[in-house]
């Protein structure tokens, strides 16, 4: 899930002596010999993007992770970035996602510092932790946010439009940037192997067909694209995309197309639904809506719906993390709903 936080003023004295500050560390640190910065292997990468261009010099150390999937990343590639984006939407207990707190306590590693993000990321507090590389290839950050992060540090937004990046282009970015790109196709192979597993272990899910939807209130209906990563990774378990997916127009900004329930009619053929609600007042409301409820899939009770707010985070991304940790629960809810595709909707329901 994204959330926007509402606007607030800039400290900008506040923010100009952070960042002054964090220039003066950076000519500090300048002046170390290549064995102490540990950038003696490291060759200079460069990394172009839609907002600027990233120029990488020396092996990064203090990493900070903004939007979705790139602390994981950094993490499997052997670096536990010093601070990421927090996400209480999906967090667990600790106030940290589950899979990335797993990861680091067994690591025995500090866990990393939790920053304010979205539409107010808090570049003062980034500046405090004297990052030397930001990653953000699957963010929304703005043309401004960035030329304020890049006055800190080189600094990886996404290469085209913001949310919009494949699985596997963000892993290979994060793994340029941090010099461990060989390590980052090897990432990529294993959870390539693990979808191969998992689909080789359900052939039934072969000719079922799917789509992902959302909605933003009443009387909203979007529909998320194949590469989408929440849908790559339903995909990843073998089922199929239903190909009306293919023909909607594109919503900017959202990897997807925002149909209006008035076009449910387009969804009569997807054997499931995927989907996730803000809440149980959002649930009741879209369920009440009676176009919503005569959606085939909806009608028989083909739904997967998870109300578990980690799983739904952890689901819509496709990491090294996240992969083994949602595809175990995955299973046995789309089987509950792959039961149902022989029922009368009566029975079903």
């Amino acid at each position: 899930m994204r959330f926007a936080r509402s606007g607030t003023a800039r400290r900008s004295g506040l923010l100009s002596g952070l960042v002054a500050a964090a220039l003066v560390l950076a000519g500090c640190s300048s002046s170390e010999s290549p064995a102490e910065s540990g950038s003696t292997d490291f060759e200079t990468v460069t990394i172009e993007h839609a907002l600027g261009k990233a120029v990488i010099t020396e092996q990064p150390e203090r990493i900070v992770a903004l939007g979705m999937g790139s602390a994981e990343t950094a993490i499997a590639l052997g670096t536990v970035p010093v601070g990421v984006e927090e996400y209480k939407w999906g967090s667990d207990e600790t106030g940290y996602l589950p899979w990335i707190r797993e990861a680091v306590t067994e690591r025995g590693a500090e866990l990393p510092v939790q920053l304010t993000g979205g539409s107010e990321i808090d570049i003062e507090a980034v500046a405090t932790l004297d990052p030397d590389l930001i990653l953000a290839p699957w963010s929304g950050i703005t043309q401004q946010q960035y030329d304020a992060l890049t006055t800190l540090a080189p600094t990886v937004a996404y290469a085209e439009k913001a949310w919009t990046i494949t699985w596997e282009d963000q892993m290979k970015m994060i793994g340029k940037a941090m010099g461990k790109s060989a390590e980052a196709e090897q990432e990529i192979a294993k959870i390539k192997s693990q979808f191969a597993d998992s689909i080789a272990a359900h052939p039934e899910y072969a000719d079922v067909s799917f789509s992902f939807i959302y909605n933003t209130g009443p009387g909203t209906l979007g529909v998320f694209f194949p590469n989408e990563q929440r849908v790559a990774m339903v995909r990843g378990l073998g089922l199929q995309v239903d190909p009306i997916v293919n023909t909607l127009p594109e919503t900017d900004g959202t990897d997807s197309s925002v149909i209006g329930l008035e076009n449910a009619h387009l969804l009569k053929d997807s054997d499931l639904l995927f989907t996730f609600y803000s809440d149980p007042a959002n649930r009741a409301e879209t369920e009440a809506q009676p176009v919503y409820a005569q959606i085939p899939a909806v009608a028989r009770g083909s739904v997967v719906a998870p109300t578990n707010q980690p799983f739904v985070t952890g689901s819509s991304m496709i990491n090294p993390l996240t992969v083994p940790w949602s595809l175990e629960r995955y299973v046995p809810m789309i089987d509950e709903a792959v039961a149902k595709l022989d029922q009368p909707a009566a029975q079903a329901n």
